[in-house]
């Protein structure tokens, strides 16, 4: 009876070792799976109502999820549109290419007043070279530092990734995530910076998204977001060129075309243009918290509205956001005169080349535009300003914007 009640004993204390062990294992599981994104300290009241969502790990690795192929009709949609159902619920891709000190570390990222998010490819390495000499030169301006930032795929040229790797080593400047580069991961490349900025540059004060083919005036940005009131980056600000009353586009020959299997409604949310915009820190957190909740589609800009639409947020227009393009329909104009860019915030559609020149020439010290109206609405509050014609949007598509004075 000694020996069995002993045994019995020993049975006991080898299952509460065991249960011990089995606790500790699971806690480091949860402590691996499960990471606590920073905030900013200000503006958590609205960002308080979303909930923490943990962050994707290795062990989280992308598989082709099979079972988009019982979707009604996918058989019949093109070749692309069926990859992208197959795989978007992926959230993981290792990170390639990596520059977490760019805000100073997540604790001293409140020192980056604005943090320039330029979407780019692997092979567009005179486009990055030119940003980096004019308007995303990195610097401190009336007082506060301007950061840059590439996000990018990944090519099969090994050539281009190599020169990515040699660009990053040099300037320290790119994000690289190991996935194909191209227009239907747009979407996937934006929630992937989200989560590193989260990570590693939560408190920077304002953001502004764009294509490394734009000509952007970071300066009167700088004076633009210091002008606002009561807002240093911890309330919400989305602000660009605001497309409404717009829907998916349902022909298989568009570069667009979303069918019913990806995105059911027939509208979209308001939303900006994805040329460029700007948004504060604030924002820019909220949008990554709600995509958790929100399926990937492949318009990027369109996605991020639709996450803030469910955070009960929206858009707001700014007449200094020239997405569409910049022509001036007069043969007395010159639809190249630095002047019209002086005062604007960006405009879209530069090659590298044109870019570099019109940089210099809107930074000419020596540069009159006397010979332009003045406007009673400056773009920048407190600045003067030329007027500003009046953009005619006729479809949908993108397309150059006509302009008239």
């Amino acid at each position: 009876m000694r020996i069995i009640l002993k045994n019995l004993f020993l049975l006991v204390i080898f299952l509460a070792l065991l249960l011990v062990f089995f606790y500790k294992e699971i806690g480091d599981i949860k402590h691996l799976h499960i990471q606590n994104i920073q905030r900013p300290e200000k503006g958590a009241s609205l960002l308080a109502q979303a909930t923490e969502y943990p962050s994707v790990t290795e062990q989280e690795r992308c598989v082709q999820n099979t079972t988009a192929a019982n979707i009604t009709g996918f058989s019949t949609l093109p070749g692309h549109i069926q990859d992208f159902l197959y795989y978007r619920h992926c959230r993981f891709f290792p990170m390639l290419l990596n520059a977490p000190e760019k805000c100073g570390g997540a604790v001293n990222s409140a020192d980056v007043f604005l943090l320039l998010v330029i979407k780019s490819s692997p092979g567009n390495y005179d486009r990055r070279e030119v940003l980096r000499k004019t308007w995303a030169e990195e610097r401190l301006y009336n007082g506060v530092w301007i950061r840059r930032i590439f996000i990018v795929g990944t090519t099969p040229s090994g050539s281009d990734n190599k020169l990515l790797e040699l660009e990053n080593r040099v300037y320290k400047d790119i994000l690289q995530w190991d996935f194909y580069d191209r227009f239907y991961n747009l979407t996937l490349k934006q929630v992937l910076f989200l989560e590193w900025m989260a990570k590693n540059c939560p408190n920077a004060r304002f953001l502004f998204n764009g294509d490394d083919d734009i000509f952007a005036n970071t300066d009167n940005m700088v004076l633009y977001l210091q002008s606002l009131k009561d807002n240093d980056g911890s309330k919400h600000l989305f602000t660009g060129n605001v497309m409404r009353n717009v829907g998916p586009l349902r022909f298989a020959w568009s570069k667009y075309y979303i069918p019913v299997q990806v995105y059911e409604s027939n509208s979209y949310p308001p939303y900006l243009e994805g040329g460029g915009y700007l948004l504060s820190s604030y924002t820019a957190l909220m949008i990554y918290y709600m995509s958790y909740t929100v399926s990937l589609i492949p318009i990027d800009d369109v996605y991020l509205a639709i996450c803030l639409a469910k955070a009960g947020l929206g858009p707001t227009h700014h007449l200094g956001v020239r997405t569409r393009g910049m022509y001036i329909p007069s043969k007395q104009l010159d639809q190249h005169d630095p002047c019209y860019y002086k005062e604007i915030l960006l405009v879209h559609g530069f090659a590298p080349h044109s870019l570099f020149i019109m940089w210099q020439s809107v930074h000419d010290p020596n540069l009159k535009c006397e010979h332009l109206r003045k406007s009673s609405e400056p773009i920048i509050p407190g600045k003067k300003t030329i007027k500003k014609p009046e953009v005619i949007v006729t479809t949908d598509e993108p397309q150059s914007a006509m302009i008239h004075n």
